[in-house]
């Protein structure tokens, strides 16, 4: 069983939730959100957010402590659907018994006006174990990894951008 190796970024002042599935090797590795160089959620926020100065924070090596910055000054909640399973490497397909994070600790603390689910296994799971807790529908976003080869950096700058609207 791996156990989620870290906490969610939010504040009082988040208003949008994004919600992965499960951190990456990598991630875990690195003890922060995409943390695989090729996972295109930096890049994609800096463009949502119009934050050119971040964007080319991320193309020098932007630190944890830079990203969570971007992200609360942007009002932006930061966590994933799933605390532990049993997975094979990054693979979301291979996630097995699942345990759901409690984020009503940020729903309770922040006036979250919208979750968004980054890819489709973030949305089935929060479908399965999140929604008949909150009881508030998550937008599906196309996923930023790099396995989501048939969405180009800019489509998904353009979905996120008219799904997202911050």
């Amino acid at each position: 069983m791996t156990v989620h190796p870290f906490e969610p970024v939010y504040d009082s002042d988040s208003r949008i939730l994004i919600l992965g599935s499960f951190p990456s090797v990598k991630s875990r590795e690195m003890l922060f959100f995409y943390g695989h160089p090729q996972n295109r959620f930096w890049k994609v926020m800096a463009a949502v957010c119009e934050d050119e100065a971040f964007a080319c924070l991320i193309e020098n090596g932007a630190s944890v402590e830079d990203k969570k910055s971007f992200l609360l000054r942007n009002h932006v909640a930061l966590w994933d659907v799933i605390a532990s399973c049993e997975i094979t490497g990054s693979s979301d397909a291979s996630i097995k018994n699942a345990a759901p994070n409690d984020i009503n600790r940020i729903l309770k603390t922040a006036p979250i006006r919208a979750v968004f689910c980054n890819g489709n296994k973030a949305a089935e799971l929060y479908d399965r174990f999140l929604l008949p807790v909150t009881r508030r529908e998550a937008v599906r976003l196309p996923s930023t990894s790099p396995a989501n080869a048939a969405w180009t950096l800019p489509r998904l700058v353009e979905e996120w951008k008219r799904r997202i609207q911050l």
